[in-house]
């Protein structure tokens, strides 16, 4: 969706959410901003997930990133149940 701007395949509800959380991601300089959205419910995943961050797209879905660097890495679309 992100490098060729096509929402084909992703759920209609979930797309305009998604974009905004990417635009917001391609600027970001301090990824503590980004709680500043509560309704992303954001937080960092732990265990084997440790360093990755997570943001609530929709009940079930989560956008998922690192940050190494300073540069946003390995984003995912994903399911988490």
């Amino acid at each position: 969706m992100y490098l060729e701007d096509s929402p084909k395949g992703l759920p209609s509800d979930a797309v305009d959410k998604l974009r905004a959380m990417l635009t917001f991601l391609q600027d970001m300089q301090d990824p503590e901003r980004l709680r500043a959205f509560p309704l992303w419910k954001v937080h960092q995943l732990t265990g084997d997930r440790k360093g990755f961050w997570s943001l609530q797209v929709t009940r079930n879905w989560r956008l998922t990133f690192q940050i190494k660097d300073g540069e946003i890495r390995d984003v995912d679309y994903e399911d988490y149940h």
